[in-house]
């Protein structure tokens, strides 16, 4: 496997040169999570583990589990963790998500106890709509192949502890599907931030909040733009991605 070696905010990163790379969407999830402190943290999907290292990093009493399905991204996983020196409180285990509901299959990664957070970045087009991405890597990443919204939610709903919250970026069409799947396991979306390329253009991405055992109730947040009038990136996306 050819891969690179790249640098965002403090971290460096392997991926893979052909396979899933990481986007911008990333670093929007990262940044969204606004808890003062959090003591365990799991990242859903992980990848080559951008969003659970960034968060290692932000909260340095945290232990965190990066949970990957695909072999190839579990090892650029496991080389990140140890490049970027977390290896005593960054994890990462193979296992797929769309189980963990079921019984006894999430006994390992909840022996220390109950989550604080869970961080998600999951595949949100159907399985026939639109181009399947070229290779298994990308198109397991960006399509509901091997794991669904419910199944993401009613995992995230096993692992996180009463108020325990979880933080995802999903497609503004399928906002009603999520809905759907958050009230049945009893989460409750509390926070609501809209991803627009330019300030005229519709919403591309949303990012949520939900919380385990949450009263009702919807802060919607002013939109992230990502690109000022002459297509550059805006003055909010630079400071995210360069870290100062």
């Amino acid at each position: 496997m050819e891969i690179t070696l790249d640098t965002i905010r403090d971290i460096e990163l392997y991926q893979s040169k052909k396979g899933y790379r990481f986007s911008v969407d990333a670093l929007l999830l990262y940044s969204f999570v606004n808890l003062s402190a959090a003591k365990r943290i799991a990242d859903f999907g992980a990848g080559s583990g951008i969003i659970g290292i960034l968060l290692a990093k932000k909260y340095p009493g945290a232990r965190v589990v990066l949970l990957e399905l695909q072999d190839s991204l579990l090892r650029l996983a496991e080389m990140n963790v140890r490049h970027n020196h977390l290896g005593e409180r960054v994890e990462v285990i193979g296992c797929d998500i769309g189980t963990l509901a079921e019984k006894g299959r999430a006994q390992k990664i909840l022996s220390e106890g109950p989550y604080d957070v869970v961080v998600a970045n999951p595949p949100f087009r159907r399985p026939k709509t639109g181009l399947i991405s070229p290779g298994e890597e990308r198109a397991i990443a960006r399509h509901e192949i091997r794991l669904k919204i419910h199944e993401l939610v009613n995992a995230a709903a096993v692992l996180l502890r009463p108020r325990g919250r979880l933080f995802l970026i999903y497609h503004p069409e399928r906002l009603a599907e999520l809905t759907d799947a958050l009230r049945p396991a009893r989460m409750e979306m509390k926070r609501l931030r809209c991803v627009h390329s330019q300030s005229s253009s519709e919403a591309k991405m949303v990012l949520v909040e939900a919380v385990r055992e949450g009263r009702p109730g919807l802060k919607v947040e002013r939109p992230c733009i990502l690109y000022d009038r002459e297509g550059q990136y805006s003055a909010e996306l630079r400071e995210l991605c360069s870290g100062r």
